[in-house]
């Protein structure tokens, strides 16, 4: 029997390849019939630090509005599309234990489909990537999407 999954999480942080692994995943939800969450991770520590040792507020304000923006406008050029069953979150914190334990937790995914690659290379060089992490670490099955609709390799 083939494997159905029921519930597919695809973390997203602007990048292209994030885009083309969330194209594929509502297509495996369409042949699944499955749910599908977006999720965004804000990690206020990535963008520096005020005096106090704390991410300035009005930083953090602006990056979750910008990320509900953002989410909001993929999920509603979804659903116009035909495919119904999305929700988009946002979470703050580390992306690495929330995509691949917390969040997964919290909403029983039983799959993450995410991109190869996202924006931080820095991050990447420093502390190894967030799709490593989650591969090695994820509490369900991970599929790295590195090619678009077409099987085409998608451009770093």
């Amino acid at each position: 029997m083939l494997q159905e999954y029921t519930n597919i999480l695809v973390p997203l942080d602007g990048s292209k390849q994030a885009e083309v692994a969330l194209n594929k995943a509502i297509e495996v939800a369409k042949r699944n019939q499955a749910h599908v969450d977006v999720l965004s991770v804000i990690d206020p520590g990535q963008f520096g630090y005020n005096l106090a040792g704390l991410a300035d507020g009005d930083i953090t304000y602006q990056l979750v509005q910008d990320s509900e923006a953002y989410l909001k406008g993929l999920v509603e050029t979804i659903k116009k599309n035909g495919f119904d069953d999305i929700e988009f979150h946002i979470r703050m914190g580390s992306p690495k234990p929330i995509i691949s334990q917390d969040f997964v937790e919290d909403h029983h995914n039983d799959l993450i489909m995410m991109g190869a690659t996202g924006l931080n290379a820095m991050e990447r060089v420093l502390e190894g990537s967030v799709t490593t992490f989650v591969q090695r670490n994820a509490l369900t099955d991970v599929i790295v999407v590195k090619t678009d609709l077409n099987n085409t390799q998608v451009a770093k």
